[in-house]
């Protein structure tokens, strides 16, 4: 299993405001900092591990994921190889930046069960499902190529101009992955969050009503911000967990 994690990195002045809207958008509760790493905090869901946590860093805000490797030096050295950049050694993971500029650890692997979809008295159901790689023109090819050899899993093209293709490891990582092309020619590598639900328009009114601000509407999503200012999206991606996700 190919299990990721998505990490929302935040500057210490939003933290508070930051956690408390994560938390009530998935519905999990902030958990207490990591022993060793105060910086770091889990969302904790009931019935499986967390797998979406909030990071306190020294900059502006961002999205990074972990990579869990049954060998974590094997996997560094295997994205050195692919054009990774070694960033830092900490005692539980290993910090690089992908050709593009996005940075993402390697952590060593455990045993995992992956929560289910959140039932919300409104009548539907949500779950954070995917990050998306945002790419401008220029870097996308390298920075897709990077990720195909990097991760083992299912990989299945878009035929959408703005999107390349979608990537779920068919093991059951509650993560998958989207790689976007953006407008712009030149610039780093970044990523967003996308959180799926079977009823995208009373999902987006209920994360409305929980403070996000409101980006728009596009084909099967709708954009929403933060209030550490990151951009993230409301899909209709299934937000039931699955081991072969459906990636058309």
């Amino acid at each position: 299993m190919t299990w990721l994690h998505a990490v929302i990195d935040v500057p210490d002045a939003t933290t508070s405001h930051a956690a408390d809207f994560w938390s009530a958008v998935l519905g999990w509760p902030l958990g207490p900092p990591w022993p060793g790493h105060p910086e770091l905090r889990s969302l904790t869901p009931p019935d499986g591990d967390a797998y979406v946590h909030l990071q306190v860093i020294d900059g502006p805000a961002r999205i990074h994921v972990d990579l869990e490797a049954e060998d974590r030096e094997d996997l560094v050295r295997r994205a050195a190889a692919l054009g990774a950049d070694l960033v830092s050694e900490q005692d539980r993971w290993t910090t690089l930046a992908s050709p593009g500029g996005l940075p993402f650890c390697v952590v060593d692997h455990v045993a995992h069960q992956a929560p289910g979809p959140v039932a919300w008295p409104q009548g539907h159901c949500s779950r954070l499902v995917q990050v998306c790689i945002d790419c401008p023109r220029s870097a996308q090819p390298r920075e897709t190529d990077f990720w195909r050899a990097l991760l083992d899993g299912r990989w299945v093209a878009s035929s959408a101009r703005e999107f390349v293709g979608k990537w779920h490891d068919d093991a059951g990582s509650p993560v998958q992955l989207l790689f976007q092309v953006l407008d712009e020619e030149d610039g780093p590598v970044r990523a967003h969050l996308d959180h799926g639900t079977d009823d995208v328009p009373v999902e987006v009114r209920r994360i409305l009503d929980l403070g996000a601000d409101d980006i728009g509407p596009g084909r099967g999503w709708h954009a929403l911000r933060d209030p550490a200012g990151l951009a993230f999206c409301v899909t209709g991606n299934a937000p039931d967990h699955t081991r072969r996700r459906e990636l058309g």
